[in-house]
Order: structure tokens, then sequence, then C-alpha cells
């Protein structure tokens, strides 16, 4: 089969930023348990006018070109698997990130999975390498869903961690010495009983805009019932999480014994830890923890990685999992190998 690997990558974060304190005076909630608990320290913010999602793609995207050292031009396909929140409403951001770029001779499409969509989009891009006529993908996420998040709403306080910024990826088929990671399984597993656990009331076909629906504020995130929503989830986490990396390992012909590194969706601090331990990992050396960052969407991952190699966590040979879950609800792994 094909050897797929990741040529190079880039993220963006915007400058403004609110910390936890800030976050803890909006919202009622104890600034100890905003940091420690919930863990965000602090989180990047983008202006109201300026860093949409496209604007972060692109300078993620033009970083993890230079990465590559590849040119727009060089792009065969590109693939924004970022937050559906973007600068539009039923409008493609891959397009406009295409041609914004000068990617003139690839083709533009879109994969959408919520926070679990770094492991998801990868395993896609992978199977199009393999398979068709596509040498070179891009991958491009982004971010800023924190403009929905109401700090007043105590009900989607475990959305309190939201921040933004923007992720890229260059994949190639048979990259030879080029590749900085090589692509190894997947795997991913859906519960669909979450699915209408985490809303925004109005915007859509059901609910569209009105000024009633803006009166009432339901044009942020909400939590219909996060009592139940959290003793329906807390049993079934977990074990997803570990299902799924599981599964990604073995087809890798690999075990958690073998995992050097966990690029992870940010969540709360123990949960982080738990998980980490149950795969045998250590928080301190095996993975980063981003509460500098807060939850990025599916950009966590190569943020986590970035961090990882500029703390010299990662090293040559070592095998990366690259694991996510996302509302609705959806738990997903990839394995990489990293060669440099």
């Amino acid at each position: 089969m094909t050897t797929v690997g990741i040529t190079g990558f880039g993220t963006y974060v915007p400058d403004d930023r609110i910390t936890g304190e800030e976050i803890a005076a909006q919202s009622g909630i104890p600034e100890e348990i905003v940091i420690e608990k919930m863990g965000v320290v602090e989180k990047h913010v983008p202006p109201p006018d300026d860093d949409h999602v496209t604007d972060m793609g692109i300078k993620a995207a033009e970083a993890a070109l230079a990465d590559a050292d590849r040119a727009p031009e060089d792009v065969d396909m590109v693939l924004y698997h970022g937050s559906e929140y973007k600068d539009h409403y039923v409008w493609s951001a891959a397009a406009d990130v295409a041609e914004r770029l000068g990617a003139e001779n690839a083709f533009a499409t879109e994969s959408y999975t919520l926070c679990a969509g770094a492991p998801i989009a990868i395993r896609q891009a992978r199977a199009q390498l393999a398979l068709d006529h596509v040498d070179t993908a891009l991958l491009v996420s982004a971010s800023r869903e924190e403009d929905l998040v109401d700090y007043g709403n105590p009900d989607a306080s475990f959305m309190f961690n939201f921040g933004s910024g923007a992720s890229a990826a260059v994949l190639e088929s048979d990259p030879g010495d080029g590749a900085r990671a090589i692509v190894h399984e997947s795997a991913a597993k859906t519960d669909g009983s979450f699915s209408r656990d985490v809303v925004m009331p109005a915007g859509g076909s059901r609910k569209p805009p009105s000024e009633e629906t803006l009166a009432a504020n339901e044009h942020t995130l909400d939590v219909p019932d996060p009592e139940g929503m959290k003793e329906r989830l807390a049993p079934v986490s977990l074990p997803s999480f570990l299902e799924v990396a599981d599964d990604a390992l073995d087809r890798s012909g690999l075990t958690r014994e073998d995992v050097d590194f966990v690029a992870i969706t940010h969540m709360k601090r123990s949960f982080h830890e738990r998980v980490l331990s149950e795969l045998g990992c250590d928080p301190e050396t095996d993975s980063v923890y981003l509460d500098s960052y807060g939850h990025v969407q599916s950009v966590d991952q190569l943020l986590a990685l970035e961090e990882g190699l500029d703390r010299d966590l990662i090293a040559t040979d070592d095998v990366l999992l690259f694991l996510a879950a996302g509302t609705g609800y959806t738990w997903a792994a990839t394995v990489l190998r990293w060669r440099e």
C-alpha cells in the first residue's frame, strides 16, 4: 500500500488573550476551578473584525506549505476540517482557502466531525492519497467558537475552555525522506444518542434567526440538559477513548506500550490525566496539557504536537497517537510515527 506521510505542518493563534481569572469574573465560577479543574490559564481570542476562520487557516496553511517546502500549486486537494461556524453560513471555507492561497490545481472539500475532526481528516486524506489521483493534500482547520460561548450561562460551562486558532498539515504519498511523520491506521466510533445535547438553539432551519431569537439570546451554544448529559456521558467516555485508541494501534500492529506521545483534545485536567494513565503514559512527559490555549476544536492535536516538539518530548521513531472526541458524540484516533 502507498505510504502516506506528513511533510509539513503549521499553527496560528490570535494575539489577544482572555485569562482564567477574567473568565472566572465573567462567569461567577471560582478562579481556582477555571484554572485548575477546567484547565484554562489563558486562551487566545480573535478580534470581532479579524481572524475569521479562513484568515487563520490561511496563516497556518502558509506555514505548513513552507515547512513542507511546497508551493500552493503543488496541492491537489484542500480539505477543511475546522469549525462549522465560519465566515458565512452555508459556504465553503475550503474553496475560499484554496483560492486565496493560489492552490489553482486543487479541488476543495470539507469534513466536519466537530472536535474529533483531526484524526478523521487525516484518515480521509490518507485514503485519498493511497487510492486516488491525489499526491499532495493540504488539511486546514480553524475555530473561533469562543464567539458562541455565553459566560453567563452555567449550563454551558464545560465549553468555557473554547479558544481560537488554526492548524494545517501537508500530507503526501510516498514522501520518502521528506516525511516528518508516517501516517498509520485510524479508528472512530459515534454514539448518536448525544446528537442533541449541545446545540445553538436558533439559526438553523428549525428556528431561523429572528428578532425573537436574538432577544432570547438563542444564538449561543447551550446544553439543554447538562446533568442528564453528564450522567450518560460519564460511563461511556473513557471506554470510548480507549476503544478507538486500541483499535487504531492494533490496526497499526502496535499496543499501548508502544505509544510515546499522545496529542489529545483539551478537556478538564483530571480526565486528561486519567486517559493518559489508562494508556500507560505519563502526563508530564508523554503529552502536553493545553492550558495556555484551551480547547481549539480540531486544532488541538497539532498544537499539542508543536508544543511537544518545542519541549523536546518527541524523538525520532516515536509513536504518536492523535486522540480526539467531539460532541455528537464521536471519538477518533490516528497513529503516526515520527521520522525526524
